[in-house]
């Protein structure tokens, strides 16, 4: 018997509170109520702009967001949200980076 899980994950990066000027990546996973929530502030649709409010509101591990990427499962639709640069990317995967 196989299962498919389908999940919504949103890729943050940007500065945490302590210590100051640190940059760190965390991957949020949603639950339905958070993707509720985002369609919400979004008019009824999963948008970048509602999703950068929601993240405002609930990812107090940040001090400042500096870029995100999510894939989001609304239904039976699949909404996949690219980083909105590539330095925000770069930032993000620099911090999973093997230092040696």
């Amino acid at each position: 018997m196989k299962y498919l899980v389908r999940k919504s994950v949103v890729a943050v990066v940007g500065g945490i509170w302590m210590p100051p000027g640190a940059i760190c990546a965390y991957d949020y996973t949603l639950t339905d109520h958070d993707v509720a929530n985002i369609k919400d502030r979004g008019d009824g649709a999963i948008t970048r702009d509602a999703l950068d409010e929601w993240l405002g509101c609930h990812a107090g591990d940040f001090s400042s967001i500096k870029d995100f990427s999510a894939s989001i499962e609304d239904g039976d639709e699949s909404i996949e949200i690219p980083w909105a640069t590539e330095d925000g990317e770069c930032a993000y995967l620099d911090c999973f980076a093997d230092p040696a």
